[in-house]
């Protein structure tokens, strides 16, 4: 059963580039752990990123922005932190769920699964999404830096070769 998905990966692009928004009213590049979280493990496997961005949490600067790194041939993913929570300026999820053309549901069950055996019951306040805009990877997660590296090191990391070679073709 596990053929398929190694021969994916066997064929997925082993650098993958990568644009990466922190979605904050308040971080800055020295202050932006979550953002250089991403920035660092994309580096240490190999990864590119080829632009890093801090924009406030404002669903127009939002799709402006994203939309322009999906039309980009030198990305292929882009990567969000920030801006996931319940509060009323949280509105990252609603903003990246419009532009969605295909939706990844396992992304954000998986990633509750795996932070419920760390947080518990908190685990249900998360609301990481994923999917493709266009041929372009669009993930968001919490911009704690512990849940910036579990969705990291659990999920993207280990399949990211493998989403944008499904997204391409």
């Amino acid at each position: 059963m596990s053929e398929v998905p190694d021969q994916h990966r066997a064929a997925a692009p082993q650098v993958v580039r990568c644009a990466v928004i922190t979605v904050s009213d308040s971080r800055t590049l020295e202050t932006d752990k979550g953002g250089q979280a991403i920035v660092d493990l994309l580096c240490e496997v190999g990864h590119q990123v080829v632009e890093r961005s801090i924009i406030p949490d404002d669903p127009h600067r939002m799709k402006e922005l994203i939309g322009r790194y999906r039309l980009r041939e030198d990305v292929d993913a882009v990567l969000l932190t920030g801006g996931t929570g319940l509060s009323h300026r949280d509105r990252t999820v609603e903003t990246v769920t419009e532009l969605l053309t295909k939706t990844l549901p396992g992304y954000g069950e998986l990633f509750r699964m795996l932070s419920y055996q760390e947080v518990g019951s908190a685990a249900m306040l998360s609301r990481a999404v994923g999917g493709v805009v266009g041929r372009t990877v669009l993930l968001t997660m919490p911009g704690s830096p512990a849940a910036v590296r579990l969705a990291m090191e659990k999920l993207i990391l280990p399949e990211l070769g493998h989403l944008v070679r499904e997204a391409r073709r």
